[in-house]
């Protein structure tokens, strides 16, 4: 039984989130031999504020002006 962790920072609408769902299951069947039926697939919404690069939060990162 696959199971897929994914984790996007939010904003993602549910048609995405489909889609992301369906592509992964695909490769899985295509690559991996694995029944869709068996395979699952999580999608994580993570907070601007929780997700950190560069040092910063994204949410703060995204306020800086770009260059």
């Amino acid at each position: 039984m696959p199971f897929v962790s994914v984790r996007i920072l939010e904003g993602a609408t549910p048609e995405q989130k489909s889609e992301v769902i369906a592509g992964i299951t695909d490769v899985m069947v295509k690559v991996l031999g694995k029944n869709p039926e068996t395979t699952h697939i999580v999608i994580e919404d993570v907070p601007l504020e929780n997700w950190g690069h560069k040092g910063k939060s994204v949410a703060e990162l995204r306020k800086q002006p770009k260059a």
